[in-house]
């Protein structure tokens, strides 16, 4: 379940080094690009606020098998992409099928957890986007490279990636009891149990900046690279996303033993010193230290996914983990979406230098707020525990 965790992220990573390669054939513009980046991540949010507690009610296995027939079918669209049009609807049935997907999967991964280690459900949950991110855009990069075929081979090898994942599910046990409730669970709306409305608002500031750090690179993240920094070669796509996805899994799996809340405060941290030093190197034209800041901000990005994740899964029951987890990624993907819109107007009205300058700001502002907010809560837990 972990490795098919990680075959959507990858997936949905895939386009962002290709978006150079179709931006040279089809010539559209940036602010193009970051609509098609954002259909995907719109269409999984309608998926997840119709289908994200459905699991909870018709069971883990039917849910994932419907996502990756649907996944497969994105796949085909963009073998057959001749123009934007086909590539948006592609993105779009991308988006539902792996909405429906992680919140399922993070609940799958929850509850096959042995109970001697009650953290690595959340474990799982916060590395494998990371991971499956950095491979599918890595991956891709590398193909688009050395290989023929630059806009084809890389989805024929997902469409194999999906055949297995279907034939895993199809033989896995199902870890949910079925429930009444399954009509009612469509109807649009985004819910969380009152008792845990406090709780997640601390949450809230980091996977904002997080999620939209993400989103830059993911979107724009090439083209900065290409513009900004004058490197050619349409493996530096997959190289910057890399950079910060890879590390950020590697982060989530190195902090696995730590308590949740207190990596939250590290990944408000080091999305802080990260995106200054990416800033500097960016303003100055210097590759050496842009890499660097985008390694240091990839740690916040993986302590972020892993703080935040964890933190869902430990204070949801089991019956509300589809839920619960589905609202984490809502909120996450707003960040990742909107913003990338908005940073792909301004970069064909502003220009592509001082859109990036302004967007890092803006989350190096957002990553302070969460420090604050994370240290202070921090701060009354401790003294709550001392009386």
């Amino acid at each position: 379940m972990a490795a098919i965790a990680i075959t959507f992220p990858a997936a949905s990573a895939v386009p962002s080094p290709l978006y150079v390669v179709y931006q040279d054939q089809w010539g559209f513009p940036d602010s193009t690009l970051t609509e098609v980046f954002a259909i995907y991540a719109l269409a999984l949010l309608a998926s997840l606020l119709v289908f994200g507690a459905i699991s909870d009610h018709v069971g883990r296995r039917p849910v994932l098998l419907v996502a990756i027939f649907f996944e497969a079918v994105s796949v085909l669209l963009f073998l057959a992409a001749g123009d934007v049009n086909t590539l948006a609807v592609a993105r779009v049935v991308q988006g539902f099928a792996t909405g429906a997907a992680i919140s399922t999967l993070g609940a799958v991964v929850v509850d096959l957890q042995p109970k001697h280690a009650p953290k690595r459900g959340g474990v799982v949950t916060g590395i494998a986007p990371l991971a499956g991110l950095a491979l599918g855009a890595l991956g891709c990069g590398l193909l688009i490279q050395l290989a023929p075929a630059p806009t084809s081979l890389v989805f024929v090898v997902l469409l194999g990636a999906l055949a297995i994942s279907a034939v895993a599910v199809w033989f896995s046990p199902e870890t949910s009891t079925m429930r009444p409730g399954a009509r009612q669970s469509l109807r649009l709306r985004v819910a969380l149990p009152s008792r845990l409305r406090k709780e997640i608002m601390v949450i809230v500031p980091i996977l904002i900046a997080g999620w939209a750090l993400g989103g830059l690179y993911l979107s724009l993240g090439p083209s900065i690279a290409g513009e900004m920094l004058g490197i050619d070669g349409y493996l530096v796509g997959g190289i910057v996303v890399c950079a910060l996805c890879g590390t950020g899994a590697l982060t989530a799996f190195l902090l696995r033993e730590r308590e949740p809340e207190d990596v939250l405060l590290m990944a408000a941290g080091f999305l802080i010193f990260g995106m200054l030093i990416t800033l500097t190197g960016l303003n100055f034209g210097i590759l050496a230290v842009a890499l660097t800041g985008t390694m240091v901000a990839g740690i916040g990005f993986g302590a972020t996914a892993l703080g935040g994740f964890g933190c869902l899964s430990k204070m949801a029951e089991p019956h509300e983990r589809g839920q619960v987890l589905a609202l984490g990624y809502v909120i996450g993907y707003l960040a990742y979406s909107l913003p990338a819109v908005a940073g792909g107007f301004a970069a064909s009205e502003f220009g592509l230098h001082g859109t990036a300058l302004v967007y890092g700001a803006a989350i190096v502002v957002l990553a302070l707020l969460a420090f604050w907010w994370a240290g202070a809560e921090r701060r009354l837990r401790r003294t709550a525990a001392s009386t």
